[in-house]
């Protein structure tokens, strides 16, 4: 597998995570800021950086999310190691969210 094939499916897996109290994945949600995929050097599997924020910084499904989103990536092929990083800045909002989420949560 190649890094863009990682990437490709990374995506997908953040597309099956959810805040339990929204209906709208965390990647449409516009939570996800960054993500960073790279070869280990002492093999050909790949680490995955992710930085990710939260609709609001005390979020209660924090920890449950950052598990989901480690051990969904973690199942992908060729994944040896997943670094989630909880970041504030920028602050999220609405303007952040794919157009498709704006719709189903009536924002548009």
């Amino acid at each position: 597998m190649t890094q863009y094939d990682i990437e490709v499916k990374v995506v997908e897996m953040l597309k099956t995570v959810f805040d339990p109290e929204i209906p709208v994945n965390v990647y449409d949600m516009g939570l996800i800021y960054k993500i960073d995929v790279s070869e280990n050097e002492d093999d050909s599997t790949f680490k995955v950086d992710i930085d990710m924020t939260l609709t609001a910084p005390n979020c209660p499904a924090a920890d449950f999310i950052i598990e989901d989103i480690t051990q969904k990536i973690e199942s992908i092929e060729g994944v040896s190691k997943v670094n989630v990083q909880l970041v504030f800045e920028p602050e999220w909002d609405k303007s952040m969210m794919s157009e498709e989420a704006q719709l189903d949560l009536g924002f548009m």
